[in-house]
């Protein structure tokens, strides 16, 4: 792992904000390998011994879960039901990419802000993808505009315009039917928003996929940690470079036993 500055590794392992740490610098209560540290030192928590007033710090270990989200459970980490209380692993972790409380799919939830940062930021344009089941006959004139991009009004009365958006027919379902969508924006309830303009109101959503991350076979409620090669292919696509502790427990799923399947039986 490269050097960092030692005030944002006492930060990462929960000593405080980097401020409070460089005064911890200042201070002469930081040590490497036994040496008073000076601000702006740098260090690798894997190779070196840093102290703080004497006790060693450790490196943070960065969790990664994939979530299948509900209906009805909050993606924030506020009020009642939320996707935090459905994933019993001690730590603070995050939700990366919001579904509203009645969206369902995939949800990535970690303490690794870096990642986060890469994933939702409107500059980096990570893409999302949807299952869409709209109400109503979906011809190629509005498929094209949603593609195109849609003018939506704000209850301010201000407009704006969504960026271009990969849209196909995946199947006829009854009255309505099942949209595949891939979008590299997130305005809030976009896809619920741009379905009501174009007359083809929203019936449900369910996220498939997060950058390189894919909801698989997980049920509702169900969750498990990333893989080494998940998390190294969302490092990658990012540009994050790799940490230095990252929790491997990969195998750790609900309702699934703990034991690697079998070939014959191994999930992809």
């Amino acid at each position: 792992m490269p050097t960092e500055r030692l005030q944002k590794l006492l930060a990462a392992a929960g000593h405080g904000s980097r401020r409070a740490c460089e005064d911890f610098i200042i201070a002469g209560r930081v040590r490497v390998n036994g040496k008073r540290a000076q601000l702006g030192d740098k260090a690798d928590p894997t190779v070196d011994t840093i102290t703080l007033d004497g006790d060693p710090i450790a490196a943070k270990v960065l969790t990664y879960i994939a979530l299948n989200k509900p209906r009805g459970v909050i993606s924030s980490l506020e009020g009642e039901s939320t996707v935090r209380d459905l994933v019993p692993v001690p730590g603070r972790l995050y939700p990366v990419g919001r579904l509203d409380v009645m969206g369902e799919g995939l949800i990535l939830l970690t303490n690794d802000g870096e990642l986060t940062n890469r994933l939702t930021h409107p500059r980096y344009g990570h893409e999302k993808e949807y299952r869409v089941l709209v109400l109503g006959d979906p011809d190629r004139e509005s498929l094209q505009v949603w593609r195109r991009g849609v003018t939506l009004e704000d209850e301010d009365g201000s407009t704006e315009h969504t960026a271009p958006a990969k849209v196909e027919v995946e199947s006829r379902a009854g009255d309505g039917a099942w949209l595949n969508v891939v979008m590299r924006e997130g305005k809030k309830h976009q896809i619920r928003r741009v379905g009501e303009t174009l007359g083809l109101p929203v019936a449900r959503i369910i996220r498939m996929r997060i950058g390189t991350l894919r909801l698989g076979k997980l049920k509702p409620g169900e969750w498990r940690y990333l893989t080494t090669a998940e998390v190294k292919a969302l490092q990658a696509a990012t540009g994050v470079r790799a940490p230095a502790r990252v929790d491997r427990r990969a195998r750790a799923r609900v309702g699934l036993p703990k034991k690697p399947w079998p070939k014959s039986r191994r999930r992809p």
